[in-house]
């Protein structure tokens, strides 16, 4: 399927690893020119070469910035406008597991830092490249967000109530400049292959006095039961949903929620 997106351009965050690398490949395969970012110099330049190895003919650029820092996103765009212009696309890829326990357990700093990273600056990103893409009458804007919006667990209620508010950003920005051309969804994964699930997985190794693989099982058998596909998702198999969104084919999706989930979500 050709996505129609030859020569957009695209502003991939969160995309030193996982579904926003993913992502950022699938993009430049078809032939958009896009721009990835991350708050690590250093990881970001590493996985720039990553894509330049595998998409040797795409226009990849990269630039460094933390989404909570209005003064960083500032100059991520300008930085970005410089080198190659406006934006067409924006993948909102950037996140944090944050604090986690039960309830009782995190307190104030906790949900802070988790909604400040998780909420409030995707929300400062979109603020920041908004005017460009409501230009020219054609945009794309893409959250990634979370089972765990509208299927919360009890030991990550930060990290939850933030994807749920998401959701809901999504919702309200695609009511607000459809009339524009500017399309807005979301991307709803459920426990992908990711450095961030690695760490998580680690963590329950250890606790558990097994090794990785043995955690995976553990926790899809005892944690995520609807997952059918018995596995972990992989990132290029989100990436692929989000391409799709992105495109001139997902020219009739607007305001929707896509899971990515093997059926983890126990609802319609």
């Amino acid at each position: 399927m050709d996505l129609g997106i030859d020569g957009k351009i695209a502003l991939v965050t969160g995309a030193d690893s996982g579904i926003g690398w993913h992502t950022a490949r699938v993009l430049l395969a078809e032939g958009a020119t896009v721009v990835v970012s991350d708050q690590d110099p250093d990881r970001l330049d590493e996985a720039a070469e990553r894509l330049r190895g595998e998409t040797p003919n795409g226009d990849l650029h990269a630039f460094a910035a933390d989404i909570t820092d209005l003064e960083a996103l500032a100059k991520l765009r300008e930085q970005v406008t410089g080198a190659v212009g406006q934006i067409d696309i924006l993948v909102q890829s950037a996140g944090i597991t944050g604090a986690q326990g039960k309830f009782h357990e995190i307190d104030d700093d906790g949900w802070v830092q988790t909604i400040d990273v998780d909420l409030l600056g995707p929300v400062r990103l979109v603020r920041t490249f908004l005017p460009d893409l409501r230009r020219g009458g054609w945009g794309r804007l893409v959250f990634v967000a979370s089972e765990d919006a509208v299927q919360p667990y009890d030991d990550e209620l930060p990290y939850c109530a933030a994807k749920a508010g998401i959701l809901a950003l999504a919702k309200g920005l695609s009511r607000s400049y459809a009339d524009e051309g500017l399309l807005v969804n979301a991307v709803s994964p459920a426990f992908i292959h990711t450095p961030m699930t690695d760490a998580m997985m680690d963590k329950r190794a250890d606790e558990r006095g097994t090794d990785r693989d043995e955690a995976i099982d553990s926790f899809l058998a005892e944690e995520r039961p609807y997952m059918e596909l018995g596995r972990r998702g992989e990132p290029d198999e989100v990436a692929a949903v989000i391409a799709f969104l992105c495109s001139a084919q997902a020219s009739f999706v607007n305001g929707s929620n896509y899971r990515v989930d093997s059926g983890s979500v126990a609802t319609i």
